[in-house]
């Protein structure tokens, strides 16, 4: 993609990816996904975070 550089981590860290929780070796992998790859692992996670329900959110606030 040329032009403007995308940024994968930052748009993943935006969504609420942990990122900063992968090693160097992973957060480069990350680092190169298209951004077609990040608006996928994006839309998974938004379903798997509004199939998780209020229960897992709550018991997540706790700890």
């Amino acid at each position: 993609m040329n032009g403007s550089a995308f940024d994968a981590l930052g748009e993943l860290r935006a969504a609420g990816h942990p990122i900063d929780l992968l090693d160097e070796r992973q957060r480069r992998v990350f680092a190169e996904l298209t951004e077609t790859e990040v608006v996928l692992l994006n839309s998974i996670k938004k379903r798997l975070d509004d199939a998780a329900g209020e229960v897992e959110g709550q018991e997540l606030k706790l700890v």
